[in-house]
Formats: structure tokens, C-alpha cells, sequence
């Protein structure tokens, strides 16, 4: 009867923003604006961390790989979102279903140890600098980087080949992506054992890099603190709060969406959710760095400048 049942579903159809009507023709004017200003301020960021030798620092070397990362992880998303927006019901293939999981929740773990790194870095700069250019060597700055993305890695291969290992019975997928928990109540069968395993995946990738964040910010806190002037101790948390600001929504939503009790779910918070940390969340990183760093606005400026001459 299982192999019957997988067999038998080839396809799932999204009913997304469905049951908003009417107002999906202003929703896609609305998420096609944020789309677009989040692709303009991620490359942005990328484009002048490279040109700009000033930002050839790891900070911003972390800064453009986790642009980078947001950028691929929207392009996962979005575009099919718009398209059923204008297109009711466009059907995905299993495969194509499988793969969008894959990249979806390998980026979105890349993104958390991506902050994790970030964090580490402000830690090494404020609180030990004078060997920071030794402790972020290249090779350091690499290797980070690298575990995110392996660490991404393997818990999708976990999670998908789990969740795709199921037999479904049911087509109509109540989302916009396919996200976890949205296809696995598709399935014909059991899914307390993974329950169990997304519910540690999600345990993990949230818990354990909040925990490193906080311990660093609490080494950060207690250096800043000692410093004599009150000019020295503002422009020492200056440094730290593009990132604390992103790291807090980030998390933010990431934890409510993921941690909360199944008891509290529901279609319309899941969605409201999920426009959240797919599409706001992603703004939230070129604007923040943009409108608050000082030394981006500088390489702006400094390009422009040099476009204008």
C-alpha cells in the first residue's frame, strides 16, 4: 500500500495565499518590491566588499558570503511564489520538491552558523585585537565558512532523504514552498520518527548558535565595560549592532517558526511566518549593514564617486 501511494503522487500543487483572493494581485506587486530591493542590496553589498579594498577585512568578507547565501536562498523560493500569485495552481514534481527542500534548508543553516561566524569575528576584534589579523587568518575566515555550509549540507541530506522516504497520499500542499512541515502532513503514515529528527535538526541549528552568540556578546559586553571613555565604549558596540540586529530577528523568527508547540500552529501564522524569514529577513541584512555601518556607506560613496568622475 506504501509503495502503491508513492507511486501513485508525482506531484504537489501549492494553495499558498489562496484564501487571500482578491488580494493576491497586491501581494505580488508587494513581495515582487521587497524581492527586488532585497537582490539590489545583497549584490550591492557584494559587489563593493569586492571592488572596494577598505572592506577586504574578514568582517565583510563574512558579511558578502552571507549576502551571497541569502541571495541563492531567495531565488529558491520567491520566483515560484510569484508565479502562482499570477498562475493559480502550478504543480511541483516530488523532485522538484526534494530539491527545493534541499537547497532551502542547507542555505538556512548556513545563514544561522553564517551569523554564528560573524559573531565570533566581532568577539576576536574587540576582545583581543591585537592578534585578531592572526586568529581570522585567511585559512580561519575559509574554514568557517566551509563548516557552514557543510554543516547545511549534511542536515538537509538528513532531513530530505527522511521526509522523501515517506509515502504520501495527499497533492495539495497548504504553503508556498515546500517547507518541512507543510509536506510531511501530506504523508500516509507515522511521522513521529521524523518529528524527532527536524525537531533535533531545528534544536541545534537555533540553540547552539544562539548559545555561541551569547557567550561572545557576553566576552564583548564585559571588554567594552572596561574601556575608560564613554566615546571608546560607544564605538565599540557600534561595530557589533548591525550584526545583534540582524541576529535577533533572525533567530527570532527562525525559533518561533520551528521550536514552537504543534499545538500552536496554524495556516495563516505559518505563512505569516514564512514571508517573514524568506523575504523580510533577507532585506533585513543589506539594509541594516547599509544604513548603519559606516564603512559601507563610505565604500558607497567612495564608488559612486568614482562612477560620477
Amino acid at each position: 500500500m506504501q509503495r502503491k501511494n508513492l507511486t501513485e503522487v508525482t506531484e504537489f500543487i501549492f494553495l499558498g495565499f489562496s484564501s487571500f483572493g482578491k488580494h493576491q494581485t497586491t501581494l505580488f506587486v508587494v513581495f515582487l518590491t521587497v524581492y527586488i530591493f532585497t537582490l539590489a542590496g545583497n549584490i550591492i553589498i557584494v559587489t563593493i566588499t569586492c571592488v572596494d579594498h577598505h572592506l577586504h577585512t574578514p568582517m565583510y568578507f563574512f558579511l558578502s558570503t552571507l549576502a551571497s547565501s541569502e541571495t541563492v536562498y531567495t531565488l529558491v523560493i520567491v520566483p515560484r511564489m510569484l508565479s502562482s500569485l499570477v498562475f493559480y495552481n502550478q504543480p511541483i514534481s516530488l523532485p522538484g520538491c526534494a530539491t527545493q527542500m534541499f537547497f532551502f534548508v542547507t542555505l538556512a543553516i548556513n545563514n544561522c552558523f553564517l551569523l554564528t561566524a560573524m559573531g565570533y569575528d566581532r568577539y576576536v576584534a574587540i576582545c583581543a585585537p591585537l592578534r585578531y589579523t592572526v586568529i581570522m587568518s585567511k585559512r580561519m575566515c575559509a574554514g568557517l565558512v566551509g563548516g557552514s555550509f557543510g554543516t547545511g549540507l549534511m542536515m538537509a541530506t538528513l532531513q530530505v532523504t527522511a521526509m522523501f522516504n515517506l509515502p504520501f497520499c495527499g497533492t495539495m500542499v497548504d504553503h508556498f514552498f515546500c517547507d518541512i512541515h507543510p509536506v510531511m502532513k501530506l504523508s500516509c503514515v507515522d511521522t513521529t520518527v521524523n518529528e524527532i529528527i527536524n525537531y533535533g535538526v531545528s534544536s541545534f541549528v537555533i540553540l547552539v548558535p544562539i548559545g555561541l552568540i551569547t557567550i561572545s556578546y557576553i566576552l564583548i559586553i564585559h571588554s567594552i565595560l572596561k574601556i575608560a571613555t564613554a566615546e571608546g565604549r560607544k564605538k565599540a558596540f557600534a561595530t557589533c549592532a548591525s550584526h545583534l540586529t540582524v541576529v535577533i530577528v533572525h533567530y527570532g523568527c527562525a525559533s518561533i517558526a520551528y521550536l514552537k508547540p504543534k499545538s500552536e500552529s496554524s495556516v495563516e501564522k505559518d505563512l505569516l511566518l514564512s514571508v517573514t524569514y524568506t523575504i523580510i529577513t533577507p532585506l533585513l541584512n543589506p539594509v541594516v549593514y547599509s544604513l548603519r555601518n559606516k564603512e559601507v556607506k563610505d565604500a558607497l560613496r567612495r564608488a559612486v564617486g568614482r562612477s560620477v568622475s
